[in-house]
């Protein structure tokens, strides 16, 4: 059984900087509606000075570093990927296209004989 840490924020100053980056982007909101009246342009300024300076202040936490970290770690994995040759994607390209069209058929004569047994043989409900 598999069994995941869950972090909690407990530093004050964490819990801070969280509580600001929320309220800036709900401010965000507010400013952009706010400032509906002054023009497209003002109004998108307005929204995105506040997510940026939200984005900022989350990433300066605690969360945000170990959000960041992860970021790292992700792209460090990608990159150790082998990824198939262009012969081999097609082959298993192929692979599953055919395995598809075989399921395809499959059911299709599964619900066409079924539909023969219950209509025509059982019920007796000729079309």
């Amino acid at each position: 059984m598999a069994t995941s840490e869950v972090q909690t924020v407990n530093a004050a100053g964490d819990k801070m900087r969280l509580a600001l980056a929320g309220a800036l982007v709900v401010a965000a909101f507010v400013v952009f509606y706010m400032l509906a009246g002054k023009g497209a342009l003002v109004q998108w300024a307005g929204l995105l000075v506040c997510l940026v300076a939200a984005a900022v202040v989350f990433f300066t936490s605690e969360s945000g570093r170990q959000l960041i970290a992860f970021g790292r770690d992700a792209v460090r994995e990608v990159k150790k990927v082998v990824w198939p040759e262009r012969k081999e994607a097609m082959q298993i390209t192929a692979y599953v296209f055919a395995f598809v069209v075989v399921m395809a058929l499959f059911l299709w004569l599964t619900d066409k004989t079924l539909e023969w047994v219950f209509y025509d043989l059982i019920l007796g409900w000729k079309k």
